[in-house]
């Protein structure tokens, strides 16, 4: 019977349907288009600088901003998607994005133009990246992993075609002109793509068991909260180490004489490897379940970092970026899957953005952190040690966790969603 539902499910365009996997296809368009806010000022922060006259610290500001309104807006946007769906932040997104940009690239200060960075994380990025993937998560069943993972890519997707284009735009007409142009390609392309989510996503999950009821009132021997809680510290430990390359890698190859291009370039190949990261890490994470995916991801991510550390070759930044890509594409959207995996679905909106909150918050303390390091020691030697430390706070808590779960294998699609 369960089966007979699932495939009544298919056919008029639920769960595992053709439109799901059509409404799959406009957020990874949405995403990619959206998700330029989180890497417009890693390009131009640069110019920006020399614009404003700056120390490194300060000039990272914009994107600290940046990030941490992205991390607060999640929330926001979690709670708007559990009680309206995904449209209406989406809406609020498309024209948060549209006119921040367009109030940044007017500012007549830093201070003006971090406090514009931070709306446009507050209003218009938080409305994507979490959002899409809870909703995404909602419409797939049998492959979620999989889906998950390509609604997350989205967001590299961004970072792999806007900063070449972006380089591009600011060695033409420079960063403040440039940052007209993204504001209007923002709200044309996804205001009305916003709208063809006017569907709210189905509630598909079973009644739940008693043993399944005990086990999402004890995930993993734990309360919720605390469940929640470590995986906010976890988060916020991977992306401490994350944002070293990815806040500073075009600064650190302009600070090493190959230029602003250069690491535009490198930034482009990296994140469009994390795009491969992220899909096979979904692929895995249907096989052996979200927790080992994000062990692996993490022990890789970190030894990544050590080769950072040791090697500053023109050749060797390509290459050991373009594995960076590789490893650490995967790890934050295992985090909406675990909470996927160990919470009731009503709570999943609210649950995977708080998740993503810290993961978002861990990139706006590295960014600023690692700007800071720069400024005391003169060099990034040291600011790639300090996300090594920070990464290996990350592999200690999930290792323990995994401990805790007693096995690698996949706890299957939540609350007995078909299989």
């Amino acid at each position: 019977m369960e089966v007979n539902r699932a495939a009544a499910r298919t056919r008029t365009g639920g769960v595992d349907s053709g439109y799901a996997w059509l409404r799959l296809a406009i957020a990874v368009v949405l995403s990619t288009v959206g998700n330029v806010g989180l890497w417009s000022y890693v390009v131009a922060l640069p110019a920006v600088q020399a614009d404003f006259g700056v120390a490194r610290g300060a000039a990272s500001l914009p994107y600290t901003f940046t990030m941490l309104g992205f991390a607060f807006g999640s929330v926001l946007m979690g709670f708007l998607l559990d009680r309206f769906g995904v449209m209406l932040p989406l809406i609020i997104g498309a024209v948060s994005l549209g006119v921040g940009y367009v109030a940044c690239a007017y500012a007549p200060s830093l201070g003006v133009l971090a406090l514009g960075h931070g709306v446009l994380g507050l209003l218009g990025c938080s409305s994507l990246f979490a959002p899409l993937m809870t909703d995404v998560s909602h419409w797939f069943a049998r492959r979620r992993g999989f889906a998950v993972s390509i609604a997350a890519s989205g967001n590299y997707l961004s970072g792999a075609i806007w900063p070449p284009i972006e380089q591009h735009l600011i060695a033409s007409i420079g960063w403040r002109d440039t940052y007209l142009c993204l504001g209007l390609v923002c709200i044309v392309v996804m205001l009305p793509l916003a709208f063809l989510f006017w569907r709210r996503a189905p509630l598909h999950e079973t009644a739940p068991t008693a043993a399944e009821v005990r086990s999402m009132q004890r995930p993993l021997g734990l309360s919720p909260n605390t469940l929640q809680v470590l995986l906010g510290i976890a988060g916020l430990g991977c992306c401490v180490a994350m944002s070293m390359p990815q806040v500073h890698l075009v600064a650190y190859c302009a600070d090493l004489g190959y230029g602003p291009a250069v690491g535009a370039e490198m930034l482009s190949m990296m994140l469009g490897l994390g795009v491969v990261s992220r899909v096979g890490s979904g692929i895995v994470a249907d096989r052996i379940g979200a927790l080992p995916t994000l062990l692996i991801g993490s022990a890789a991510q970190g030894a990544s970092l050590i080769l950072y550390i040791g090697f500053n070759g023109l050749a060797s930044l390509y290459a050991i970026s373009a594995l960076f890509g590789l490893v650490q594409g995967g790890i934050v959207p295992c985090y909406a899957l675990i909470v996927r995996d160990y919470f009731p679905q009503k709570e999943a909106g609210a649950r995977v953005s708080i998740a993503v909150m810290a993961t978002v918050i861990g990139m706006a303390l590295g960014g600023w952190m690692n700007g800071l390091i720069f400024d005391l020691t003169g060099s990034y030697e040291a600011a790639f040690a300090n996300g090594v430390a920070w990464n290996v706070l990350n592999f200690a808590i999930v290792l323990w966790l995994l401990l805790r779960s007693g096995t690698w294998r996949a706890r299957g699609p939540a609350l007995g969603a078909p299989a």
